[in-house]
């Protein structure tokens, strides 16, 4: 029965007041929350997502993007359904195989073997599926050149990706943390004192 849209909560992460809170009480975290200002549970999911080696480098452009200061970008129109939530930034296993369907005409099955063919970078798989993707994007009037662009960044991603349903499960009990600090700070730091 918890808010998922808690000022309260929200003004606390932002503020990086985060010690104790799941996931979210590391030095770098608590300095990322105040830079990112979360405001809803897809900041909290995506940071999650970001927030480890290897993706940690698109959290600044997530940031920019985030606050206004810089514009989104969804690489291709056909994109930014997929990629809007994100402000263009791939984070999640799942848009990297809705980013085949979409662009290049992979059936669901085809773009979860592009997700493990981009993770494992096996080079003979990955020409195989450069083939592929660009094919069917420029079926669908993407020119080569945009085509190898978009396919050298999501295996650039796809190394690292996390999947979005575990990110959201971990992010759910972050907020569910950071509500029970945030509302009941006594009762959450007498818990987290007896448990520590």
């Amino acid at each position: 029965e918890i808010p998922l849209d808690d000022k309260a909560t929200f003004e606390m992460l932002g503020e990086g007041a985060a010690t104790g809170v799941f996931q979210l009480e590391s030095t770098g975290m608590r300095s990322t929350l105040r830079a990112m200002k979360p405001d809803t549970l897809e900041d909290i999911i995506a940071l999650v997502s970001l927030y480890r080696p290897g993706p940690m480098e698109n959290i600044p452009t997530y940031i920019e993007r985030k606050q206004g200061r810089q514009d989104p970008d969804y690489l291709h129109p056909l994109l930014e359904d997929v990629l809007k939530e994100t402000y263009g930034v791939i984070i999640y296993q799942e848009q990297v195989m809705q980013i085949a369907q979409i662009l290049s005409g992979y059936s669901l099955g085809e773009a979860d073997l592009l997700r493990r063919a981009m993770g494992k970078k096996k080079k003979e798989e990955m020409d195989q599926q450069r083939v592929r993707f660009n094919e069917g994007a420029e079926k669908r009037g993407v020119s080569r050149e945009k085509a190898n662009y978009i396919f050298d960044l999501v295996a650039e991603f796809a190394g690292y990706g996390f999947n979005k349903s575990h990110a959201a499960a971990y992010a759910l009990i972050a907020y569910q943390t950071g509500w029970l600090k945030a509302n009941h700070p006594a009762a959450f730091m007498a818990g987290l004192m007896s448990l520590d």
